[in-house]
Parts: structure tokens; C-alpha cells; sequence
């Protein structure tokens, strides 16, 4: 239940993070998402360690943990780089 708690805090926080950032700054936004987020579950590695799981534990866990948000935000720096497409 955690971890699910904790991807969509994840989500949650890159969509407020996008939705409050100007249109031209998203790109930006969604890297240092993605730079931010790894702190934040490189801590919480941290502290799943120092509670007695195994490195490979958390390892599996945390792949999730910062995976799904970290594509999402991948796949809105990549939607916001490039642009909606053209109009004829």
C-alpha cells in the first residue's frame, strides 16, 4: 500500500508541478522533476535500508518507486519539447 501511495504522490506532484509551470518552461520542469524525484526516492532507499530490507529488496521495489513517475515525466519533456503538431 505504500508503494502505491508513494508512485501517486509522485504522479500527483508532477502534475501540479506541470500544471503550474508556464508553457515554454515544461520541458525544464518535467528534467528537474525527474532529478528531484531521484533524491527523493534515493532517500527513501535509505531509509527502507536502514529499517533491515536488503539492498535487493529495495532495489526491486524502488525500480517502480522512481520508474513510473520518472517515464511520466520523461513522456511530458518529450511531449512538450517537441509540440503539439502543425496545423494545415
Amino acid at each position: 500500500m505504500r508503494t502505491l501511495a508513494f508512485i501517486l504522490i509522485g504522479l500527483l506532484l508532477l502534475g501540479v508541478a506541470l500544471a503550474l509551470s508556464r508553457p515554454a518552461w515544461r520541458p525544464r520542469v518535467a528534467l528537474g522533476f525527474i532529478a528531484a524525484w531521484l533524491a527523493v526516492s534515493a532517500a527513501n532507499l535509505g531509509v527502507g535500508l536502514s529499517h533491515g530490507y536488503s539492498l535487493a529488496e529495495e532495489l526491486l521495489v524502488h525500480l517502480f518507486l522512481f520508474g513510473i513517475p520518472a517515464l511520466a515525466a520523461w513522456w511530458a519533456w518529450r511531449r512538450h519539447r517537441i509540440g503539439p503538431p502543425p496545423r494545415k
